[in-house]
């Protein structure tokens, strides 16, 4: 009775989101997600009417000693009801209580059809039907064939060439009971798989937009506010020259509309060349003398993209918060790898040390900055890269990234 009060408000619950589904199939005429509401021990019992011809032979009085067997049919009927509803659970399938039920289950199994015979062994394939639903896995097939051995012996003695019947019976509604419910498990693991396989790329889409925010609106709002800060410098001596800051402004402005739309959709490629410029541009109207170095074969769009991406970060944090007066950005091709190189001389950015870890100045090391850094670094160790960022040989801040080059951007 507990595991009947158990299982009953998910059964009504499974009912009701198999009938809203089939509302939904009229109104709309698609197939729904749930063809039927998954199986439970429910869907089990209407085997127990196989035993209607015991309770009938019982009931009429053509059993002999019928309180043995009344009693012998209660029990019976009682412990198929406890394995079939524990049975849609992995843990209590494989509990210890629920095996113990089923061998009690199979002991009076051949009581009840050793002592009476005729419509009781019927009850056999009942215990394959319990059996089928619980046993998985490489004791399926031995625990069939002894059950149907079993059943054989036992209805040979009471009912002699009709054994052959009930092996069979028990046989079949095992192995069919255990490979129905075998694939009902599979397709509810791969439905579930899918709903995690929807859920991750709906992260990572929201990661990957976040990330291409952070860089665009980081970038060009430093650009805007260093080139508005020139512009109002300007103003005063040399409107002209104000008015070429403003329009550089309007210029960055309308190109930081477009890549916002590009990144929404997840179609933009950048070219290296023109993150480049931009760079010299926004450290020049920072004050801050820009030397840009670039060798090495063509690269493909996507190893564009990443470096440009790394670029305009490193970029940006010099123009914010390095105070310096000079930044070289250095790019080494070869057809192996690719290498950018970012470096000022301004006051740097020294990452706290580890007690009893002295780390020498020179080195970058890994991963350390804010999050554009961070994040940088798992999109170019994504794509088989790596990117150091640390304080410099002599002062200001390194950053450095590699990218493999693949045989076909060689070719390009």
């Amino acid at each position: 009775m507990a595991e009947w009060q158990m299982s009953r408000p998910d059964w009504k619950a499974d009912r009701d989101a198999f009938v809203a589904d089939q509302k939904a199939v009229r109104k709309t005429g698609k197939l729904p997600e749930r063809l039927g509401p998954p199986p439970s021990g429910f869907a089990l019992l209407p085997w127990l009417l196989m035993g209607m011809g015991a309770f009938s032979n019982l009931f009429q009085g053509k059993t002999p000693n019928p309180w043995i067997g009344g009693i012998g049919l209660l029990v019976f009927n009682s412990l198929y009801i406890h394995v079939v509803f524990r049975a849609f659970t992995k843990e209590a399938r494989e509990a210890r209580s629920t095996r113990g039920a089923l061998i009690a289950l199979g002991v009076v199994t051949c009581l009840l059809g050793g002592l009476y015979g005729g419509s009781w062994l019927l009850f056999f394939p009942l215990l394959g039907l319990a059996a089928g639903a619980i046993v998985r896995g490489p004791w399926l097939g031995r625990t069939g064939i002894g059950l149907s051995l079993l059943a054989g012996v036992v209805a040979g003695l009471r009912d002699g060439w009709g054994a052959v019947n009930v092996a069979y019976g028990t046989f079949l509604s095992t192995m069919v009971t255990a490979a129905i419910l075998s694939l009902s498990d599979a397709v509810r693991e791969l439905r579930a798989a899918r709903e995690e396989l929807a859920r991750q790329a709906v992260e990572k889409e929201r990661l990957r937009f976040s990330r291409d925010l952070h860089d665009l609106l980081g970038h060009t709002l430093s650009v805007i506010v260093v080139k508005s800060e020139a512009a109002r410098r300007l103003a005063p001596r040399d409107m002209d020259a104000a008015l070429v800051q403003v329009s550089d402004i309007e210029s960055v402005g309308r190109q930081a509309l477009t890549e916002i739309r590009e990144a929404v959709t997840g179609y933009r490629d950048g070219s290296l060349a023109t993150d480049l410029d931009r760079a010299r541009s926004a450290l020049g109207a920072a004050g801050i003398d820009a030397v840009v170095r670039q060798s090495g074969p063509p690269l493909a769009a996507q190893t564009e993209a990443l470096l440009g991406w790394v670029v305009r970060e490193a970029v940006t944090n010099a123009v914010r918060h390095s105070g310096a007066t000079r930044c070289e950005i250095t790019v080494d091709g070869s057809a192996e790898h690719v290498r950018l190189r970012v470096t000022d001389d301004g006051r740097g950015a020294a990452p706290p040390a580890a007690p009893d870890t002295p780390t020498a100045p020179d080195t970058p090391m890994p991963g350390i900055g804010g999050t554009g850094l961070k994040g940088l670094t798992e999109r170019l160790a994504a794509a088989g890269g790596s990117l150091e960022a640390g304080p410099g040989v002599r002062n200001g801040f390194t950053v450095m990234a590699e990218l493999p080059v693949e045989p076909a951007e060689a070719v390009l």
